[in-house]
């Protein structure tokens, strides 16, 4: 292990290019994630509010049961889940061949349609790919062949994947953020990023700041402002990079959340009450904030 890790200190190039090319492949996967959590967690709720009805309602059960308004919320199969079925075509169903699966690759020789059918791949999907052996590549150039950037990697498949999900969704689910926060506290526990003091009170201020700011918000205005999926998010982050970060990425979320925001009300008319998912601009913030937040601290420090 030593012996490969001077290697790719010796030629950063090749690290960077294999780490390209790694995170390309794991690119395909988040998308498959992205697709198929929050189908795998409707049925989940399903199931439950059924059991619910049939334990605690029965005669509603069994009438909902009998006029067949208890249905499934898809037409996939009953074993679904992040590796079961093999990826097919959304629209034709048929399974989609491994080299026609590679990374970017796959969707630019078909041509961005189905083999089958010929009916349209979307561009998100080579997209995601490219975002994701891009994002991992600059990790690599910036922290080299360490401990630091297989852990930068890791949180960044995990926030693709958290920024998908809220823009298809509006949704964040703990299955991910959760197990992603501890992530980042065990990492810190090592002093990785952080001291784990710093972490533990980056997740605490954290949550708590958006929290505060929803309720002061809806106190206001009797609306909800943003989603509790949005404070656990900022939590995660604090617990990856300390609460030092936590005013860089609330400032930063916010700027490209209203330049965003007003070029989409510009440009495609959205009205102003249309809700916009927050996530992605907390995701693209502390993205920046784990490669260059020390770099901006310093900088914006320095020049006082």
């Amino acid at each position: 292990m030593s012996e490969f890790l001077m290697l790719m200190g010796q030629y950063p190039w090749l690290f960077i290019s294999l780490a390209f090319v790694f995170a390309a492949v794991i690119g395909s996967f988040i998308n498959v994630v992205i697709y198929r959590l929050p189908v795998m967690l409707k049925r989940e709720w399903q199931q439950e509010c059924e059991e619910y009805l049939a334990h605690y309602q029965p005669e509603a059960f069994k009438l909902l049961r009998s006029k067949q308004l208890l249905k499934p919320i898809d037409n996939l199969p009953a074993k679904f889940n992040l590796l079961l079925p093999g990826s097919a075509c959304p629209q034709c169903q048929h399974q989609i061949k491994p080299w026609h699966n590679l990374p970017m690759v796959g969707w630019l020789w078909l041509r961005g349609k189905c083999a089958n059918c010929q009916q349209p791949i979307s561009v998100r999907y080579p997209l995601f790919e490219l975002l994701s052996a891009l994002l991992v590549a600059v990790a690599a150039w910036h922290f080299g062949p360490t401990w630091q950037f297989a852990a930068a990697a890791l949180l960044t498949f995990a926030l693709l994947a958290l920024a998908g999900i809220d823009l298809d969704e509006m949704l964040l689910p703990d299955q991910l953020t959760l197990p992603v926060l501890w992530l980042g506290l065990a990492v810190n526990y090592f002093g990785l990023f952080v001291p784990l003091s710093d972490g533990v009170m980056g997740a605490i201020a954290g949550y708590l700041s958006l929290w505060s700011v929803f309720w002061l918000f809806k106190l206001i205005t009797g609306k909800e402002g943003m989603g509790y999926g949005d404070f656990k998010l900022l939590a995660l982050l604090g617990a990856w990079l300390g609460w030092q970060m936590l005013p860089l990425i609330i400032l930063l979320s916010s700027l490209i959340g209203a330049v965003v925001g007003i070029s989409m009300m510009l440009l495609k008319n959205m009205q102003r009450n249309n809700p916009i998912p927050f996530g992605p601009y907390l995701v693209m913030a502390g993205w920046i904030a784990l490669v260059w937040g020390q770099d901006i601290v310093r900088w914006y420090l320095g020049g006082w």
